[in-house]
Parts: C-alpha cells; sequence; structure tokens
C-alpha cells in the first residue's frame, strides 16, 4: 500500500453563490443557526458554534446559485508548499491571492471538473465576542440554540461531468483516501467519498446527469444528534424551506439526512451520524448499480431530482423541487 500523503488537513470553508443574499442569509442565520462572523464586499461569513476558525462559510451574492469555491488548510507552512508544487505540475494552478478574511495568502486551482479550490495554511482562530464566550475552554462558542444550531460544515458534495479522474486527483494530489464508490456495470465511476480524516467522508463527487461540470449537488452542517435532524424537518416547514427529502439514512457512509433547498437554489443537508475509518489498509467499498437501486439504508427510495439537480440549475428543475 501507498504510504498516505498527509499535508492537507480539512476543508476550512465553502463558498455558496446566491442570487437571493438577504434570503439566503436569513435562512442561515434564522433556520440553520449560524453566526454572522464578519461582511466584506458582497460576502457574509458565517460559523457554526464548533467552528474553531472565524467561518465554515461564505456566502456571496451573484447572478446564480452554485458554488464559488472550496478552501482546503494544511498542516504547515511546508505542507502548503508541497501540495502547490503538486497541482502546479498537473498544470491546473491558477496562482496566488494575498488572503481573505480570517485566512492568509492561498493559492488557487481548478480540480478536473472546473471546480475552484484554494490552499492554504496561515488563519486566524475564532475569538469569541463577550455574548458568545464559552463556559468551557474546550469548545469555541457558547452554543445558543437558535434554529437548527448547526455545529460545523461537515462535507461538501460535487457534481462532476466524469467522478473518476476528480478522485484520483484528490487522491493522488491532495492526498484524499477513498472510502466509498460507486461502479457500474460498464465500468463508469459514478459517485467516489472521500475523506482526509476518519470521517466517513468530508468530499464526495457523483456524477452530473447533464454533463455538466463545475455544478454543486450539496453543502452539508453537521448537528450531534439524529433528534436536531428532525428538529430540522420541523423548523424547514415552519420557514417555509423545501423540503427536497425528510430525515432517512443512508446506505453509503450511513449519515443521519435532511435535504432542503434554501431560498437561493442550493440544496443544504442537515447531517449527523456515519462511521469512522480506524484502519489504516481499509479498501474501498465498491458498490454496483444494482446495490444502489435498493434506495437508502431503511430502503426508502431516493426521490429523481436528488440524482439530477444541482446548482447552477441546468434545467428549470428548482420549480419541480419546491412546488
Amino acid at each position: 500500500m501507498t504510504e498516505q500523503l498527509n499535508d492537507v488537513a480539512h476543508i476550512a470553508h465553502a463558498e455558496l453563490y446566491t442570487p437571493k443574499p438577504d434570503e439566503s442569509l436569513r435562512f442561515f442565520v434564522d433556520v440553520l443557526g449560524m453566526e454572522e462572523e464578519a461582511r466584506d464586499g458582497q460576502s457574509v461569513f458565517l460559523r457554526g458554534w464548533g467552528d474553531y476558525l472565524r467561518y465554515s462559510l461564505e456566502l456571496t451574492e451573484a447572478p446564480h446559485a452554485g458554488l464559488g469555491h472550496v478552501a482546503l488548510r494544511t498542516w504547515s507552512h511546508d505542507a502548503l508548499e508541497r501540495r502547490v508544487a503538486a497541482v502546479e505540475a498537473t498544470g491546473r494552478g491558477a496562482g496566488w491571492i494575498d488572503g481573505d478574511v480570517g485566512h492568509g495568502p492561498a493559492y488557487r486551482f481548478t480540480d478536473p471538473d472546473g471546480h475552484v479550490f484554494e490552499l492554504f495554511y496561515e488563519a486566524e482562530r475564532y475569538e469569541a465576542p463577550p455574548h458568545l464566550a464559552p463556559s468551557w475552554r474546550n469548545q469555541p462558542q457558547r452554543y445558543v440554540g437558535r434554529g437548527a444550531a448547526v455545529k460545523r460544515l461537515d462535507h461538501v458534495n460535487l457534481l462532476a461531468a466524469d467522478v473518476r479522474p476528480t478522485r484520483e486527483f484528490c487522491q493522488d494530489v491532495l492526498g484524499y483516501r477513498l472510502y466509498e464508490r460507486i461502479e457500474l456495470d460498464d465500468g463508469t465511476e459514478t459517485g467516489a467519498w472521500m475523506s482526509l480524516t476518519i470521517a466517513a467522508h468530508e468530499l464526495i463527487y457523483v456524477a452530473d446527469a447533464y454533463g455538466a461540470r463545475g455544478r454543486l449537488h450539496h453543502l452539508a452542517f453537521w448537528v450531534d444528534t439524529r433528534e436536531e435532524c428532525l428538529r430540522a424537518a420541523d423548523l424547514f416547514v415552519d420557514a417555509d424551506v423545501p423540503i427536497e427529502a425528510a430525515p432517512s439514512k443512508h446506505g453509503v457512509a450511513q449519515g443521519f439526512f435532511l435535504y432542503g433547498i434554501e431560498p437561493g437554489g442550493n440544496r443544504v443537508e442537515v447531517t449527523t451520524g456515519g462511521y469512522f475509518v480506524y484502519d489504516p489498509d481499509r479498501e474501498p467499498v465498491t458498490w454496483s448499480a444494482a446495490e444502489r437501486a435498493r434506495g437508502q439504508f431503511w430502503g426508502v427510495k431516493t426521490v429523481d431530482s436528488f440524482h439530477t439537480y444541482g446548482t447552477p440549475d441546468v434545467a428549470n428543475e428548482k420549480e419541480a423541487i419546491t412546488t
């Protein structure tokens, strides 16, 4: 077995585009319970109560919904330089930026499908103001219990015209471990669940039903219990947030889920559960099309839009989800 790369620590934040900035902001603050940490230009920076950095979500006004970029934090300055050199060797590098709110210089690049990523190391840890100061020193912020009270950004799920090269890029260049995947009878890879840690998944690629490139499937935010997922579903109903898939349990990665469409049109998940991988020699679990046809863990049929809808919307499917 090839020794695992260990230069990238985790996904630090994701940037989400929205054509309805005020409505989207209210969703993330009032319904998901995130805290507004900063503003800069057309962007608002938001955090879950368990995020150790200043924020995990950058919400940016844009003409259409979708993903702006995914930011990865490395373990050190040296690790950053090594991964930048590896990205540059692939020809996918876009170059350095001076930094952004809460972090230092970052190197931007794209994956083979065109999604924008950045690598950085220098970052500002969150310092809570008095009204959010925690009572225990081992948590960064007081738990306020507003809305769903999401704790942190859990994972990012990206759509790809061709899953295999994007997955291989993330493994070979960034050091992701592949934990689960879907392969059809003809050898086509249609899904890959990867992680930099023992968590069952942090970065996912699934096949884009329209063969489009660079689209977002969803962002997922963590809560500690299944009961909190169920409560989030009630909050979605009361806030008129369209529920695409009611709470249930995934087969792949075994996470408990709730999926809804935030006002800007992006799919958002509230999640908990799953499993940890401690085995250093674990072989990826490969699922066939027939196995995936069983639906979710408890036999619940996956809604059709879950396999097709993404942002930007290329087929006007949001109307079918929200009506």
